[in-house]
């Protein structure tokens, strides 16, 4: 329940002035509320309770639509990432290291690609999953731990004592600049 206007307000508020996808998750399973949120805007309708893997296909299906695909940047990626000396063409699947020609299974290039993304920012353990094994993964995090620890032995001079994949306990990890 939201403390100060229905669901429908806070709609009709959003269409008002943008286009920002809306899905409404309700207690209320009556045909009625559906039609009536449906009728003011909203792009889809769940009922409590519902399966969390059925939202989130919701949310992607609404996000297609809406042409945004789940990534917040207006223009799509750039196809070469570039960081010291580090170069990543996402085209080609191709990674080289100070010039030398680097080859990486497709979840480390997915791995390094999203750091390269966020360079200098920690990116969270669980974005890192989510964006790369995809939010319905329910397999172990250290699967995360073994990927990084595969790449680090690939792009770190010394991996033991990692300069440029660095872990940020208790939050995730950073790719140094």
């Amino acid at each position: 329940m939201l403390p100060r206007m229905s669901g429908i307000d806070v709609c009709r508020k959003i269409r008002a002035s943008d286009d920002t996808p809306v899905i409404m998750v309700s207690a209320r399973n009556e045909e009625i509320d559906a039609v009536v949120a449906l009728e003011v805007g909203a792009d889809d309708y769940v009922s409590k309770p519902y399966r969390v893997r059925e939202l989130i296909a919701r949310m992607r299906t609404v996000l297609r639509r809406a042409g945004g695909g789940g990534t917040a940047r207006d223009e799509a990626p750039s196809s070469v990432l570039e960081v010291g000396d580090i170069v990543l063409d996402r085209d080609r699947h191709e990674v080289t290291i100070a010039g030398e020609l680097v080859q990486l299974p497709l979840k480390e290039f997915q791995l390094l690609a999203l750091l390269m993304e966020n360079a200098g920012i920690v990116v969270t353990r669980q974005t890192l999953i989510d964006r790369v094994w995809g939010y319905d993964y329910v397999g172990d995090t250290k699967t995360l731990d073994v990927h990084i620890k595969r790449l680090r032995a690939k792009v770190e001079p010394t991996p033991d004592t990692p300069e440029c994949i660095v872990t940020i306990r208790g939050l995730g990890y950073k790719l140094s600049t």
